[in-house]
């Protein structure tokens, strides 16, 4: 389970308004006709309006500054693995986010006029969407991109052929440019991966556009806080602050298994996540400490994420230090679970 946390941009030339976002998440509804479109939804309604969305988002600001901001993005991403669980990809991720929400109110250390937040509290809205896309961070557009430069420069040369700035053999480069393409290590339905290709297999997410402030307008809950608890004077009054982010994310995998009867690997829990950064020796020492067919598949795991596996040695005492340092390069990359901010 991937999920992250983003605040809205705040910075250059930004909009304080919610609809560019919103516009964004109804992205995936232009291609669909009206029986396959999503709508948002929130705790307690389904077919929510975008013009609702951007109404309620925006008018939930009040004591904010012009700098700070109005919402936090939250994308919920299911593994493959995860998806292989549910029976209705739509219906089994709403209610599987309204129990989430349940879990990211309960992270706040905070109060509302004297009691500890529930989901209640929250204002939010989210959208399941079933496509995601190639970025050019993807490991597979990244090792596809020295054919992409090649094939580009052949591509400005034919141009520069057509236009009589020089001469040379077009079908020659015509040929170069399909041995090019066809060479090219990522390829899917015989093209090379590039960005902006629709990727394969069952992509299901949910996106959540969260207000900075409670739903009566009147606290401020920060999930990008840095604080996980702590108290501060504030106008004569001790007031509670702080989002437990290692609670969320702990809990939103819980949930998820207890709903769903998942069984998850070591490697896909998020404290083993977080062990892998601060102790990446005990974090493999851990795998190859597994019995053989969790092991099999924690390494299995490891490589369907992006991560390069140098040979492993077997043995615990084995596990050399260059070992434990390229993994964890490819692990860097590949894991994005529990961030704050792009």
């Amino acid at each position: 389970m991937y999920i992250t946390i983003t605040p809205q941009q705040t910075k250059g030339n930004f909009s304080q308004s919610a609809a560019d976002y919103v516009a964004y998440l109804e992205k995936e509804n232009e291609s669909l006709s009206l029986p396959e479109q999503e709508h948002f939804f929130n705790q307690h309604g389904d077919k929510i309006t975008a013009e609702k969305v951007i109404s309620e988002i925006d008018g939930n600001t009040k004591k904010l500054s012009k700098h700070e901001p109005k919402f936090y993005a939250i994308t919920v991403s299911p593994s493959q693995a995860e998806l292989r669980r549910l029976k209705d990809h739509s219906k089994d991720l709403k209610a599987y986010t309204r129990e989430l929400m349940k879990v990211y109110a309960q992270s706040f250390h905070r109060e509302i006029h004297g009691r500890a937040p529930n989901v209640n509290d929250i204002k939010y809205f989210a959208k399941v969407e079933h496509q995601r896309y190639y970025k050019g961070k993807d490991r597979e557009v990244r090792e596809n991109q020295p054919m992409a430069s090649k094939i580009l420069e052949l591509q400005h040369q034919k141009r520069r052929i057509v236009r009589g700035e020089e001469t040379g053999n077009l079908e020659q480069i015509k040929e170069k440019i399909s041995e090019l393409e066809q060479s090219a290590p990522h390829q899917l339905d015989g093209k090379r991966i590039v960005q902006g290709m629709a990727k394969p297999g069952h992509q299901t997410h949910v996106h959540l556009i969260v207000s900075r402030r409670d739903a009566s307008n009147s606290v401020s809950l920060s999930p990008g806080s840095k604080y996980r608890a702590s108290e501060v004077m504030l106008h004569g009054k001790m007031v509670k602050r702080g989002f437990d982010r290692d609670q969320f994310f702990t809990q939103a995998e819980k949930v998820f298994d207890a709903k769903f009867e998942y069984q998850r690997n070591f490697v896909e829990y998020y404290p083993s996540r977080k062990l892998m950064v601060q102790n990446p020796k005990l974090y493999y020492s851990t795998i190859l400490g597994l019995p053989t067919n969790e092991k099999a598949l924690a390494l299995k795991l490891l490589g369907k994420s992006g991560v390069h596996l140098p040979q492993i040695p077997t043995n615990k005492v084995q596990l050399a230090l260059k070992t434990i340092k390229a993994l964890k390069r490819g692990v860097d990359v590949a894991i994005k679970s529990g961030s704050i901010g792009i």
